[in-house]
């Protein structure tokens, strides 16, 4: 690397191990440090509604699944229709627990990052069962493998009497060092919750990303015949990717399960599995940044048409249900442009602006 390690202009790495750092100048980590510390800081001094405040966790429970779905489409390049299955996955494990036990339990209310990860874990396990298909199917046919799982997801937790045939299963509130959490605290604390799984996702992903298994992932993406006379296993890594999105999954399933203290279907349905899609192609596949641009503007475009939508409905005839044509309109109309004009999403965007600070004062 270059000896002033604050601002350095383009990249002169001498050895792997510089090139592997994830800060690759001390400006980008104190910049890192400072935007991080920001957002666990200013709850504290800007009162917000929970309205508000569920957006946000919503928000960043979607980057979460989204980081998942990253791991298999964006960096494995496999197609998968089903995501919003895994999330129900690790949603429903919540689910069971509290039909056998009590949506009261100590295990549910006391010991929940257990089952938090225990949820992840179950989506693992579905992720990489779902992932055997991909040693031998690809394309087509595998969106078609997926969408098959996401089909029985749904069909199982409709026609199961133990799962209440699809009705809102109730989780209890969970306890704080404090006791449990009171209901005017519940969004914010989740919030730093939520916040804490997206840097420890966000991390664990970068350092796989800089293994050989993360590298696996990208050579089996660009020619897995390649990748498989370099000395890989493609069937292997198809597998793992699978397993690794099923993780991530289920870990943002719970965190949905107990911000909404319930689980129901509803939320995991084919409709939410094209959104997650739909998000990762619009903030960028394959990039780690990239799932943080798409579920962010994704979430604040149907916010932004259901505001116009309201706003129009004064002013047209009330046999126009505006808002039922507009929302899915304005979301087909996103992806089409992203993909025809920006296909490489938003984070496009953002790799261009840093391209052009890092070589600051030079243009090109």
């Amino acid at each position: 690397m270059a000896t002033n390690r604050w601002l350095a202009t383009g990249n002169y790495h001498i050895s792997y191990q510089d090139e592997q750092k994830i800060f690759s100048t001390h400006l980008d980590r104190s910049i890192f440090i400072v935007f991080l510390s920001a957002l666990f800081i200013w709850p504290l001094f800007f009162e917000v509604s929970n309205k508000f405040m569920l957006v946000i966790d919503n928000i960043m429970i979607a980057v979460v699944a989204i980081i998942g779905l990253n791991i298999v489409t964006g960096f494995a390049g496999l197609i998968s229709i089903g995501h919003a299955a895994f999330v129900g996955v690790g949603a429903y494990t919540l689910a069971s627990f509290s039909r056998v036990l009590g949506d009261s339990n100590m295990l549910l209310t006391h010991a929940w990052p257990l089952m938090i990860v225990l949820s992840g874990l179950m989506g693992a396990v579905f992720g990489a069962i779902v992932g055997l298909p991909a040693m031998r199917l690809k394309h087509l046919y595998l969106a078609i493998a997926t969408l098959s799982f996401q089909m029985i997801f749904q069909w199982t937790i409709n026609f199961m009497d133990f799962f209440d045939q699809g009705q809102t299963i109730s989780i209890g509130r969970v306890h704080w060092l404090t006791g449990e959490v009171a209901r005017k605290d519940h969004y914010v604390f989740w919030y730093y919750i939520i916040l804490v799984f997206i840097v420890l996702c966000g991390f664990m992903v970068r350092n796989l990303l800089r293994t050989r298994y993360g590298r696996c992932l990208s050579a089996v993406r660009d020619n897995d015949r390649a990748a498989d006379a370099m000395g890989m296993h493609p069937g292997f890594t198809k597998v793992y990717a699978f397993g690794l999105a099923g993780f991530f999954a289920g870990i943002a399933g719970a965190l949905h399960a107990y911000l909404y203290r319930g689980v129901g279907i509803e939320s995991f349905t084919l409709h939410e599995s094209i959104t997650y899609l739909a998000m990762a192609i619009v903030g960028g596949l394959g990039t780690l940044h990239g799932s943080f641009w798409g579920p962010a503007a994704i979430k604040v475009l149907d916010l932004q048409v259901e505001i116009l939508a309201e706003k129009a409905a004064h002013f047209l005839p009330a046999s126009m249900n505006l808002a039922t044509a507009l929302r899915p309109f304005t979301f087909g109309l996103v992806i089409v442009l992203f993909l025809m004009f920006e296909p490489r999403g938003i984070a496009n965007w953002w790799r261009i602006v840093k391209s052009y600070t890092k070589l600051w004062p030079f243009r090109y």
